[in-house]
C-alpha cells in the first residue's frame, strides 16, 4: 500500500503479491531488519528477512531473457537506437539464449546501416546461420572477414577456441598469417598454428617474432607468457 503506515490501516485487497513462508528462529538478535541474499542464480535468488528472533526465507525469481528483452526494447527506444554498438550488443544477447532471432536480425541490420563494422556484420552472419539461412551468413561472414582488422581476426579467432570451435580458428589464422603476415597478431597467428601442430620451436620463433614489433608493454608481457609456455613445450592453444 504506497500511503499506508504500519499495519494499522492495512487492506488484503490493495496487496501487490503475497506468499506462503515457512518463518525460522534465530540464534541470534537482529536488532535492526536486515535482508539477506543467497544463491544468487541468473534468474533467481534466496533472500532471508531476519528480525529479532525471527527468520522469513522465500525465493525471487523472474523469466531472464523475457525480463531482459522488454529493457532492451525499452533502452532502444532511446540514444541507444543511433549507435552502432547498443544495438549489436542487444542482437548479441538474443542470439546467446536463442531467442528473439528475427527482431534481433532486424537490430543488427540497424546497428550496419548506422556503422558498418565486423562486430555487427559477424553478429548478423551467426544470426542468419542460427535462422538456418546458411548461404546468406556465409556471405555476410565473407565480407566481415574481408574488412577485418588483424586484431579483430585474431581476437574472433581465439572467442572461436574459447568456444571449442578450433577448425574454424585455426582457418581464421591462416587467414591472417596469408594478409597481415609481418603484423604482431600475423606472427601470434602462426604460432598458434605451428604450435597445434607440435612445431614447438617454430612457435617460439614467431611468437619472439611478435614481441620484437609490439607497441606496448602489456601487450609484449602477455606475449612473454606465451614464450615461456613454448620453451616448457606447451600447447598454448590450450
Amino acid at each position: 500500500m504506497a500511503v499506508a503506515w504500519g499495519s494499522y490501516s492495512y487492506n488484503q485487497t490493495e496487496d501487490a503479491l503475497r506468499v506462503e513462508v515457512k518463518p525460522r528462529t534465530l540464534n541470534e538478535m537482529e536488532d535492526a531488519l536486515e535482508y539477506e541474499f543467497e544463491d544468487l542464480k541468473p534468474d533467481s535468488v534466496a533472500v532471508t528477512l531476519k528480525w529479532e528472533k525471527l527468520a522469513v526465507p522465500f525465493r525471487v525469481s523472474v523469466n531472464e531473457p523475457e525480463t531482459v528483452i522488454a529493457s532492451i526494447k525499452n533502452q532502444l527506444r532511446g540514444r541507444a537506437q543511433y549507435s552502432w554498438n547498443p544495438l549489436n550488443e542487444a542482437a548479441q544477447y538474443c542470439l546467446s539464449k536463442k531467442t528473439n532471432l528475427e527482431e534481433s536480425l532486424k537490430w543488427a541490420d540497424q546497428s550496419i546501416q548506422i556503422e558498418e563494422r565486423f562486430e555487427n556484420l559477424d553478429t548478423k552472419a551467426d544470426l542468419l546461420a542460427a535462422l538456418n539461412r546458411a548461404d546468406e551468413a556465409k556471405k555476410v561472414r565473407d565480407h566481415a572477414m574481408e574488412i577485418a582488422t588483424p586484431i579483430q581476426l585474431y581476437s574472433h579467432a581465439r572467442q572461436l577456441q574459447a568456444q571449442k570451435r578450433s577448425d574454424e580458428a585455426m582457418q581464421i589464422f591462416k587467414t591472417l598469417v596469408q594478409r597481415d603476415p609481418q603484423t604482431v597478431f600475423g606472427h601470434l597467428a602462426q604460432a598458434r598454428i605451428k604450435s597445434a601442430a607440435g612445431d614447438f620451436d617454430g612457435a617460439l620463433n614467431e611468437a619472439r617474432a611478435a614481441q620484437a614489433v609490439a607497441i606496448s608493454d602489456q601487450q609484449k608481457q602477455s606475449i612473454k607468457s606465451l614464450i615461456d609456455r613454448l620453451q616448457a613445450k606447451q600447447d598454448i592453444n590450450k
